[in-house]
């Protein structure tokens, strides 16, 4: 991995934690989850998986809501899919010319955005279940509020955010893709 590569592994982490506090007072209002996964649509999955891990082994570590083992270790590498699903996808779809087809991939993305976090939440919500003896049906429906306001949002902030931001960071870095394979 050459330094450039790393240098923006750390920024993406340092900002995954600094709006994660940002926002510490919007429950399930996050950008973590999609910067992770705009790093790795960037970088490539095994970059964007490190974002996700090395974000919440910082931010879970010193988490304002409390630590517990189990739940760190979930969200830890629950938050790894979102960077997983970016790099996978960025090899897909990776230089796109996004003219002409924005609304689709904006839906594409808002979409990725709701699904992958439906997974995200019911992982962390059966883990904590456990963690703390409750039954796992009672989880889901207590956190059925909190998931449904993540999901929305997530779908929301990758639908609207995700083409600009890919199409920025491509005009920022050029042909020059770092980890992504050329087409």
């Amino acid at each position: 991995m050459d330094t450039r590569k790393v240098s923006i592994i750390t920024t993406l982490t340092a900002l995954c934690i600094a709006t994660n506090y940002a926002l510490l007072g919007i429950h399930q209002v996050k950008l973590m989850d999609f910067i992770v996964f705009v790093g790795g649509f960037y970088l490539g999955p095994l970059a964007g998986a490190s974002i996700g891990i090395l974000s919440w082994l910082v931010y879970g570590t010193i988490n304002p809501y409390g630590f517990i083992p189990q739940v760190w270790l979930a969200t830890m590498f629950s938050e790894a899919i979102y960077g997983l699903i970016g790099g996978l996808l960025g090899k897909k779809i990776a230089p796109t010319n996004f003219n002409g087809v924005r609304l689709r991939l904006s839906i594409f993305f808002g979409t990725i955005g709701f699904i992958s976090t439906l997974f995200y939440d019911l992982a962390t919500n059966v883990v904590w279940a456990s963690a703390f003896s409750v039954p796992i049906i009672v989880a889901i429906l207590c956190g059925t509020p909190f998931t449904i306001v993540h999901q929305v949002s997530n779908a929301t902030i990758f639908g609207v955010s995700a083409v600009p931001v890919i199409t920025v960071l491509e005009k920022l870095f050029g042909d020059e893709k770092v980890g992504v394979s050329k087409k």
